[in-house]
C-alpha cells in the first residue's frame, strides 16, 4: 500500500470532512472527540501516520503526545500500513478449544506470514484478537468487518481464495 510523503499535509475528503463536524458536534469538548476522530482518519489513510497525529491533535486542540497516546494505547489504531484486508483470528478459550491455532497456522501457510504481518502484495494483513466476541461460533475470525463463523478450513480456504484474487 503507497504511504503519503510525510512532508505532505493530511486533509479529509470533503465527505469525511461533513462527518468530522457531525462527531464533533456530538461530543461536548473536542478532547473527547479524539477516538472517533482517529477513526475516520484511520478509515480514509488505512493507518495512523505522524501527519494524521499531528491533524488531529491540531484540529483538536490537543497535544501531540496525548493523540500518540490515544492511538498506541488502542489496538484498533494501526501504527503501520496495513494491507488492503485486515484478517483477525480469534484466540479467546472458545475459539482455542475448537480449533483457532489450527485456523492461524494455516492462514499463516497459505499467506505466507505470520500474525502481525502483511503479504508481500500488501493485500491482507494477518492478526489475531483475543476477543471478537463470538464465543458461541468458534472459531472465527474477522475479515476487515464481516465475521465469518463456525470455520473449517475448507471455509478458511474459500476465504482467502476471495481475498487473494
Amino acid at each position: 500500500m503507497p504511504t503519503a510523503d510525510m512532508t505532505e499535509q493530511f486533509a479529509l475528503t470533503a465527505e469525511r470532512r461533513t462527518e468530522f463536524e457531525k462527531i464533533l458536534a456530538r461530543y461536548p469538548n473536542r478532547q473527547a472527540a479524539c477516538i472517533p476522530v482517529l477513526h475516520l482518519c484511520q478509515e480514509q489513510e488505512g493507518w495512523v501516520s505522524e501527519r494524521v497525529l499531528r491533524w488531529v491533535a491540531e484540529q483538536l486542540g490537543l497535544s501531540a503526545a496525548h493523540v500518540q497516546g490515544v492511538a498506541t494505547f488502542y489496538t484498533l489504531f494501526n501504527k503501520e500500513p496495513v494491507g488492503k484486508h485486515q484478517v483477525w483470528v480469534c484466540r479467546t478459550l472458545s475459539c482455542a478449544l475448537n480449533g483457532a491455532d489450527q485456523v492461524l497456522h494455516h492462514c499463516e501457510k497459505r499467506l505466507g506470514i505470520h500474525a502481525g504481518e502483511t503479504t508481500k502484495d500488501g493485500k491482507i494483513t494477518l492478526r489475531t484478537a483475543e476477543c471478537l466476541a463470538s464465543c458461541g461460533t468458534a472459531p472465527m475470525m474477522q475479515v476487515d468487518r464481516d465475521y465469518h463463523e463456525g470455520l473449517t478450513l475448507e471455509k478458511v480456504d474459500a476465504i482467502l481464495d476471495r481475498l487473494t484474487r
